[in-house]
């Protein structure tokens, strides 16, 4: 199942504060009124901990997060479908809009947390922070617990792929891939990347320098899988050629190049990149 999101959502992830050593994004006089923030939670890649709502408490899946850009935007991923709000802050204050998600079917257990979180995402939140702890509670009660993401190593970390960027719009991987061949790739620390593109397995040359990544020739198996498995594949062999920039936020990974187009990617939980690799 393939469906597009504003390209937009998912370059908020890496707006800013990344290990490729871009701004820090706090966002100040041009940003208009929308973000005045006393407790600092703009440009901040959180992970979702877990929410509560009429008074039961849910925990979060692997891997949910939330990010509110300095722009008045807010951006979520609680383990399924990708999801944008308008966001306002002001003081302790935020104030989120209307939840605009994807329709993906997910596992019943993150169905249900991102029920709960979408739940408590509406309305006006106070926000309290403690170290690198977040608490949003909402007038009625409702809470959800973040904390911030460190970004993870570029070198070294399995990276899934999950979005494939076209310069206009931001498409998720098919879900519906069989595992073995779902998407991802890592960087080595002999200056290679290796994984699999969504049917074959490649390896090659990516040389890292400050914010950006030059790509070598790679080789590949040559299998030949169904349509959509080739699809996705061909659009992540062509984001690993040539110079590209990459940014980290938090967990996520963007490779881009000018025009924007590239992919996205989520680093797997740890332990995942001693995993095997799959033809």
């Amino acid at each position: 199942m393939t469906l597009s999101v504003s390209v937009l959502a998912l370059l908020a992830l890496a707006a800013c504060g990344t290990e490729s050593g871009s701004g820090s994004g706090k966002g100040s006089g041009d940003g208009g009124d929308t973000v005045q923030s006393d407790v600092p939670v703009t440009g901040v890649a959180w992970s979702v901990d877990s929410v509560t709502v009429g008074g039961k408490k849910t925990e979060a899946p692997e891997g949910a997060r939330l990010e509110i850009d300095p722009k008045g935007r807010a951006t979520a991923d609680f383990g399924c479908n990708h999801i944008s709000v308008d966001a306002q802050v002001k003081g302790d204050r935020i104030t989120l809009g209307k939840p605009v998600t994807t329709q993906m079917a997910c596992d019943v257990k993150i169905e249900r947390f991102e029920k709960a979180a979408i739940d408590a995402m509406g309305g006006e939140h106070t926000a309290k922070l403690s170290g690198d702890k977040l608490t949003l509670t909402t007038g009625s009660g409702d809470t959800m617990a973040l904390s911030e993401e460190k970004p993870a190593d570029l070198v070294g970390t399995k990276w899934t792929v999950n979005t494939l960027l076209d310069g206009k719009t931001a498409t998720t991987v098919p879900a519906d891939l069989p595992k073995e061949r779902t998407p991802h790739l890592t960087f080595a620390e002999d200056g290679t990347v290796r994984g699999n593109a969504g049917c074959n397995s490649f390896s090659g040359k990516a040389t890292v320098k400050d914010s950006t990544i030059v790509f070598g020739p790679t080789v590949s198996t040559r299998k030949m899988c169904p349509e959509a498995e080739m699809e996705t594949e061909r659009a992540v062999l062509a984001a690993l050629k040539g110079t590209k920039t990459y940014t980290i936020k938090g967990s996520t990974l963007t490779l881009a190049a000018d025009d924007g187009k590239g992919i996205g990617a989520t680093a797997a939980p740890a332990g995942a990149e001693n995993s095997s690799e799959h033809g």
